[in-house]
């Protein structure tokens, strides 16, 4: 499980971007999750009480927004989700297809005071 380290890494930037920016809290941090990017959310959001204990966050709300994976078939040039699909495209059968969503892992936006 490494999205312990994640949201450790991504507390650190955020007391970085208080401190830069004269922010006393975060009421809200909003992370973009791709569904193909290997973070899984219900880590996220287990660890993240861990990660935050005694820190600028420590009483910050996660929310967190899933990207669908989304791929477009090389074959028929059908766009379709990747994740329900089993990466297989429904309109033509073919395995053979480029992301074009989903692969995302960010900050999306602060709600911040």
């Amino acid at each position: 499980m490494h999205e312990l380290g994640i949201v450790i890494q991504i507390v650190k930037q955020m007391e970085n971007y208080m401190d830069e920016h004269d922010i006393k809290r975060i009421d809200k941090l909003v992370l973009g999750v791709g569904e193909l990017s290997g973070v899984v959310p219900k880590y996220l959001r287990d660890v993240y009480p861990i990660a935050v204990e005694e820190s600028k966050l420590q009483n910050t709300k996660l929310e967190l927004e899933i990207t669908p994976g989304i791929g477009k078939c090389q074959a028929c040039g059908f766009t379709y989700n990747l994740v329900q699909n089993d990466n297989i495209c429904p309109k033509c059968g073919s395995n053979e297809f480029s992301i074009i969503t989903g692969k995302e892992f960010m900050i999306q936006r602060i709600h911040a005071e």
